[in-house]
């Protein structure tokens, strides 16, 4: 039950980053950067006992802070997935965010929250060793209404269980859906692709989306599809299939509707037949993302000078409907001024 701190490097504006290590009883390890509150790396012990990265990422501060279009390890804000056009109304006022997608908005716009320098708010080393970090995001800062003030909290349990908490915060009415962006490979940052490991997903149907990945309103549902997950399914087993939204996609980078949303349950699950490891994912939002790094090239190098392979991770991406703000039937993340967002996501870890 420990942190530990060290020097990640200096940014280019001149600020040196540092990286937080977390620590279990247990030997799990989490390391984090205040440079975008990302997640580094996530050491799980595997059926043998050995300890492996399951997260993808980078060595060094410049790769983050100049070269994460992939968004490895990102905290994701202040609206994760797309935003259709670039706009939409809060509180009947229309507003304008980034098109950094096309003609649409993702996961914030340029500038993301992933490539800032977040302030330290708290820290504490014992039986559950957490560290928060905050950001102040001003008033139309990509776009967004009011001044806001968000905290981001990974907190490692005795259980194996990374846990992220989202608190924010806002002085007008304005659009909050934080995820975090972390590829999950369970056989290791390094061991090539995802496509042999299974996922279940507790989604009857999936948000359809057109070519550009931004929702119809149609709520799909994947039985009969090879989008259904609701047992476990190898991810290459139907990934290239003559499906319509997977080719769009270029396989899975869809909104699955999670079933009982509202409170805290499983979401998800992923496990590996090679390692052991089986991962839970924990929500209490109505829906989760589920993307298998169709977009990484190859062409950067990952830790240890690694270059990760196209489906090199799988995202497990908690969130409030992509482009909700544009289709009042959903869910909506919009938060008046003055009240709280918090929600959480828990990556539970076992082996088997």
């Amino acid at each position: 039950m420990s942190i530990t701190v060290s020097t990640f490097g200096n940014m280019k504006d001149g600020n040196e980053a540092k990286l937080y290590v977390l620590k279990n009883a247990a030997g799990m390890t989490a390391a984090v950067s205040d440079l975008g509150a990302v997640l580094v790396s996530l050491y799980v012990k595997d059926r043998q006992g050995q300890f492996r990265d399951v997260v993808l990422g980078f060595d060094d501060v410049e790769s983050y802070e100049e070269k994460n279009d992939t968004f490895y390890g990102a905290t994701i804000g202040r609206c994760g997935n797309r935003i259709g056009k670039a706009q939409c109304q809060i509180s009947g006022k229309t507003y304008t965010f980034d098109k950094n997608d096309g003609n649409n908005n993702l996961h914030g716009g340029f500038h993301g929250y992933q490539t800032r320098l977040w302030q330290v708010k708290d820290k504490k080393d014992d039986d559950t060793p957490f560290i928060t970090f905050e950001l102040h995001s001003p008033d139309m800062d990509q776009g967004f209404p009011g001044n806001a003030d968000i905290r981001v909290t990974y907190a490692l349990t005795a259980d194996n269980s990374l846990e992220i908490s989202y608190d924010a915060v806002a002085d007008a009415d304005t659009i909050f859906n934080m995820t975090n962006h972390s590829y999950f490979n369970l056989n290791g940052h390094d061991s090539g692709t995802i496509l042999s490991q299974e996922v279940k997903i507790n989604g009857d149907a999936f948000t359809w989306a057109d070519e550009e990945s931004i929702p119809t309103g149609e709520l799909t549902p994947v039985a009969g599809t090879p989008m259904d997950f609701r047992e476990y399914h190898a991810i290459g087993e139907r990934i290239e299939a003559d499906y319509t939204a997977l080719k769009f996609g270029q396989g899975y980078d869809h909104n699955y509707c999670v079933n009982d949303s509202g409170k805290e349950k499983i979401v998800a699950s992923m496990r590996s037949g090679e390692s052991g490891i089986v991962m839970e994912v924990r929500s209490d939002l109505p829906g989760m993302q589920l993307y298998t790094g169709n977009f990484i090239k190859g062409d950067q190098n990952g830790k240890g000078g690694c270059a990760y392979p196209r489906r090199s991770g799988s995202c497990f991406e908690t969130q409030y409907y992509p482009d909700a703000p544009n289709h009042p039937e959903f869910a909506q993340p919009v938060f008046a001024a003055g009240t709280h967002y918090q929600t959480k996501t828990v990556y539970h870890f076992e082996v088997e």
